[in-house]
């Protein structure tokens, strides 16, 4: 990323129009993406829910980015799928909550924006970080995985890094990019 200058730096001081469709993205991929694992733990346990995020996470993120006129994913210092890695930005932030949390601060509550330049272009970024819940996220991303749901994220994912977590700490975050005109 050819980052020139940074325009802007907190959420507060960012375009409201992007920062608010950044937000409605996210709220939509987090909660249909949600909806959609609590649904498939209750039908088919914890081997189902990892099948929706193989599956049917990416589709959703295509849906929100398409409607809210962004370009929505997942990202994570530890990632269960390798096309979610962080780019340079995305591992500073990252790496950025992380110092937040150590220091107290609440997870749901962390989010970053700011206008970069990238290949000549004004860009907007966000993110807003994913914090560990106990439920349903350590099922999957906990330490103690049932050894079938274990053997299935191998298979899906043969280099996972994303279990061991605690509840609160981060698992990851949202991230948005806009081009600006």
């Amino acid at each position: 990323m050819a980052n020139d200058a940074a325009l802007a730096k907190d959420p507060a001081a960012a375009d409201a129009a992007s920062l608010a469709s950044a937000r409605a993205a996210i709220k939509g991929l987090g909660e249909t993406l949600k909806t959609q694992l609590v649904a498939a733990i209750e039908a088919g346990g914890p081997v189902a829910a990892v099948d929706v995020c193989h599956t049917i996470a990416p589709q959703i993120a295509k849906d929100q980015s398409r409607a809210h006129g962004v370009s929505i994913a997942r990202t994570a210092l530890r990632v269960r799928n390798t096309a979610n890695a962080p780019d340079a930005f995305e591992r500073r932030v990252l790496e950025d909550f992380v110092r937040q949390i150590e220091a107290g601060a609440d997870p749901t509550k962390l989010e970053y924006a700011e206008t970069v330049r990238d290949n000549g272009e004004n860009v907007f970024r966000y993110m807003k970080a994913i914090p560990t819940a106990a439920e349903p996220c350590l099922t999957c991303h906990g330490s103690n995985l049932e050894p079938v749901l274990k053997a299935e994220i191998l298979r899906l994912y043969p280099n996972d890094q994303a279990t061991g977590f605690a509840p609160g700490s981060l698992r990851g975050a949202f991230t948005v990019k806009q081009k600006l005109e």
